[in-house]
This record gives structure tokens, C-alpha cells and sequence, in this order.
């Protein structure tokens, strides 16, 4: 099997802190860029960290040469502080990162969206996440694999006081999750990190939309 590179943005993040160490760790990739704002203070020899100006990535295009690209990005209207700063970093940034890292022969774009994401949504949030996959779908990856998980759980870096809550209920809830209503139980963040990986190897063409259920089931 050939030694692939990979690249990743949103390394530092509850999900793509996860997924760093698995990328470093298992076997598939001969080297991982990491996209990064500030030093993620890890040292590992397949490791390659980049610091860039997100407000700028076109200036930083020789960093985006990779065989699969995990994106990872996310943000909230409270650390954002503006619609339109959260709309750069859930929208802007990702898709800035899949043409610029298409452009340079990357085949494969997984990234993190949102369950309910929809371009058409009433909810502001759902319809940003609609809007990426949408505009994303227009690059022309042989594979674009896009996870859409339910309430993320793990130890964020940050509170977030209605998540936390929100992490304490569902999971008590759970059983009452069943057959259709499956793809609305929260899920680990290290979880849908293994999933992302496993799907980077799967070989799977085209546009694959993964509900959390789903992404369960592959990190199994």
C-alpha cells in the first residue's frame, strides 16, 4: 500500500485533537500537516506543523499538498462574536482550505459538518453548514466524505455551559433513541475522529454524508 500524506486543519479542536493523535499514531501516512494558528506544542517525527494567518490562506498555498485533508474547523457565536466571524471560520476557512489543498493534487476532503445542516435551514447555524457542503460539492474531490454528528461529547478546552448540560442529559436519554431517531444521540468526539480516519482509508468515491449513527457504526 502506498505511504499517503495527510493534511489537517482544526488540530487544537475537540474532534481534531483526537484525530491528530490517531493520524500520528496508526500506520496509513508517511506525514501530517498540520494547519495551526499557534504551536500545538506536540512533538512527533511524522509531524509537520504550519502556522498561517486564516485570514489569508491563499498566501500560504504551498502548505496544502496532501493525499487526504481532514478538516476540522468549528466555532460558536459567543467565541466568534459576530455572524459574519463565525460564518469565516464554519464556512470561509474550510472551503478556503479544500480548494487551495485541491488545487494542489488532493483527492480526498473529509470534514466536520453538522446533523441538520441544510443550505435552506431556519436555523442560522444549519443553514452555515448547508452552505459549506454545498460550496464544497463544487470542487471536484474524487472523494468528499462529510460527517454530520448529533451532540459532540468530550473535554473541550472551553465551557460551554449549554452543551455541558445538554451532555448530561442526552446520554440519559439514549434509550429512548432508537431505530430512526438513532442518528440523534450524542456521540464522542473521539468517536466520529475514528470514523473520519476509517473513512480515509475505505476507497469510497463521490459524496458520502455520514449521520451520527452512522459514524458510530464505522468507528465500531
Amino acid at each position: 500500500m502506498k505511504e499517503k500524506s495527510a493534511l489537517i486543519v482544526g488540530a487544537s479542536g475537540l474532534v481534531g485533537s483526537e484525530l491528530l493523535q490517531i493520524l500520528l499514531n496508526e500506520g496509513a501516512y508517511r506525514k501530517i500537516t498540520a494547519i495551526v494558528r499557534k504551536p500545538l506544542g506536540i512533538q512527533h517525527p511524522k509531524l509537520e506543523e504550519k502556522t498561517v494567518d486564516f485570514n489569508h490562506l491563499d498566501h500560504y498555498s504551498e502548505y496544502f499538498i496532501a493525499d487526504d485533508v481532514f478538516c476540522c474547523l468549528g466555532t460558536t457565536i459567543k467565541k466568534a462574536g459576530t455572524k459574519e466571524e463565525m460564518t469565516k471560520v464554519d464556512v470561509g476557512y474550510p472551503l478556503a482550505a479544500a480548494k487551495l489543498s485541491f488545487e494542489n493534487g488532493a483527492s480526498k476532503f473529509l470534514v466536520i459538518s453538522s446533523m441538520g445542516a441544510d443550505p435552506d435551514a431556519l436555523v442560522a447555524y444549519s443553514r452555515m453548514k448547508g452552505m459549506l457542503e454545498q460550496e464544497l460539492s463544487k470542487v471536484g474531490f474524487q472523494s468528499l466524505h462529510i460527517f454530520r454528528p448529533s451532540l459532540l461529547l468530550g473535554n473541550r478546552k472551553e465551557f460551554r455551559a449549554g452543551e455541558s448540560a445538554a451532555g448530561f442529559l442526552f446520554p440519559l436519554l439514549s434509550f429512548l433513541l432508537v431505530g430512526p431517531l438513532k442518528k440523534y444521540k450524542a456521540i464522542q468526539a473521539a468517536t466520529v475522529a475514528l470514523a473520519m480516519y476509517r473513512a480515509a482509508q475505505s476507497g469510497k468515491k463521490g459524496k458520502t454524508i455520514y449521520l451520527s449513527d452512522e459514524i458510530q457504526d464505522i468507528a465500531q
